[in-house]
């Protein structure tokens, strides 16, 4: 009897549609659990632990701006009338449900290449306009898979042009130069094996997703909340109507529809860019990454009150993660202030060898991955200790980088955080695609871990 992954799945999904909460409450949640082991394990005092936490709070606020950035950004990219018109041209090529949720799957990882949150959005935008597409054409698909597949090419995001755990040890001065050097970006993002072994993720990904597929009495088509919120501000058809009989009216109308105006922005940015790259190499930051999106988005935008437009429907997105990072942060100040951090990971190093390292920092990071869900607050974290611990036993700095950076990404397919955007766009909650994603995340444990295991001490 064939394997029926759709069979495997379906106590995931009763189990995530019935008991999974909101991201917010998973966030409460796991600031409760971080008190208690703080009380728990360490000497920290209650007063002592709550004036860490309430400090911490504003500890990301930096960081938090910038994936702001890279969201609004990156959904106002996406909305441009050629990547819009892009988006629909490929929701017409699957012939069938298993080819649909296998496109959206590895149109949602490339993106997620470029920049995790372009994935996510690009990923949101595809599954709701094939849905539309299929639906219009008496093709049935199961939206939450579809969402699900957009949600698990974002899996491999950390491995990507926006990685920010290999992003920050190629930056001169940071702070772990003095253990492990400047890792270019060639040891990690652009290394032969971990572009194969991205690639190779996605592809299996892809499969699995298509094999999820459920009988056609489990199907859920697209909601009306989808069908009707998913443009957000791209379709501007009626503010342009209006905005062409202002024109005639004033100059400053004339210029809120200047295309000239935010093309020459765009450029300037995009010279800035150029001139970036030109005097440091190819060096990645965040920021660079943010001013890529806004740059090329400000070219393909049909004017400055069109981009404007576009990045007031992408504001809605950014809301959740404006109230949860605080929290988060508050997270991450109890475990980097604390003995807790040490603790997590030393007990993992203690089990290590040259050899497996780079697999114990992937666990590692995973389980920490749920009480800090970001990348570069993650190898803040963890990084002083691998990097001392790679010290000892001889491990080269590219495994153990890639290691915290693959168990980021792993975990995200169970921590709800990041689905926040994607599900923002689709009309969903989290628990519609948690089950799905379950699978997924099984398969990316065997898939990353034994990259890593193969790959060695580097």
């Amino acid at each position: 009897m064939a394997l029926s992954l759709d069979r495997i799945a379906r106590p995931f999904v009763v189990l995530s549609e019935r008991f999974y909460p909101d991201p917010f409450v998973f966030a409460i949640v796991l600031t409760a659990l971080i008190f208690c082991l703080t009380l728990g394990w360490t000497d920290t005092s209650g007063p002592e632990a709550l004036m860490i936490w309430g400090q911490g709070l504003t500890g990301l606020l930096a960081f938090t701006s910038q994936i702001c950035v890279t969201l609004i950004g990156g959904y106002a990219l996406a909305h441009t009338d050629a990547m819009g018109r892009g988006i629909d041209r490929v929701a017409t090529w699957p012939r069938g449900p298993r080819s649909a949720y296998a496109l959206v799957a590895t149109i949602a990882g490339l993106a997620s290449l470029i920049a995790g949150a372009l994935g996510l959005v690009v990923g949101g935008l595809l599954a709701v306009s094939l849905a539309r597409h299929a639906k219009a054409h008496g093709l049935r698909l199961h939206f939450p898979l579809l969402v699900a597949s957009a949600y698990s090419g974002f899996l491999i995001w950390h491995m990507g042009y926006s990685g920010t755990a290999p992003l920050a040890v190629a930056t001169p001065g940071h702070a772990l130069e003095g253990a492990i050097g400047v890792v270019p970006i060639t040891q990690t993002t652009f290394s032969p094996w971990n572009l194969a072994l991205a690639f190779s993720t996605l592809a299996v990904v892809a499969c699995v997703c298509a094999a999820l597929a459920p009988g056609d009495e489990e199907i859920v088509e697209i909601p009306e909340s989808a069908e009707d919120g998913a443009d957000g501000g791209a379709n501007e058809g009626a503010g342009d109507a209006a905005l062409a009989t202002a024109r005639k009216r004033n100059v400053g109308a004339r210029l809120d529809g200047a295309r000239s105006l935010s093309v020459g922005l765009g450029l300037l940015l995009l010279a800035y860019l150029v001139a970036w790259f030109a005097g440091k190499g190819f060096q990645l930051t965040l920021d660079v990454v943010n001013w890529t999106f806004v740059g090329v988005g400000l070219i393909l935008a049909r004017s400055p009150r069109h981009y404007v437009d576009l990045i007031l429907g992408g504001s809605r997105i950014v809301g959740p993660v404006l109230l949860q990072y605080p929290f988060y942060a508050g997270v991450v100040a109890l475990m980097m202030n604390t003995e807790l951090v040490g603790l997590f990971s030393d007990g993992f190093i203690s089990i290590a060898s040259a050899e497996t390292l780079g697999f114990w920092a992937f666990i590692s990071g995973g389980l920490l991955n749920f009480f800090v869900p970001s990348g570069g607050g993650q190898w803040a974290v963890q990084g002083p200790i691998f990097a001392e611990a790679a010290a000892q036993l001889g491990v080269a700095a590219p495994p153990i980088v890639m290691g915290v950076a693959y168990g980021d990404q792993w975990t995200n397919l169970i921590q709800p955080f990041w689905t926040l955007p994607l599900l923002a766009i689709a009309g969903l909650d989290a628990r519609s695609i948690m089950g799905y994603c379950f699978v997924v995340f099984l398969v990316g444990f065997f898939m990353l871990g034994g990259g890593l295991l193969l790959l060695g001490a580097g």
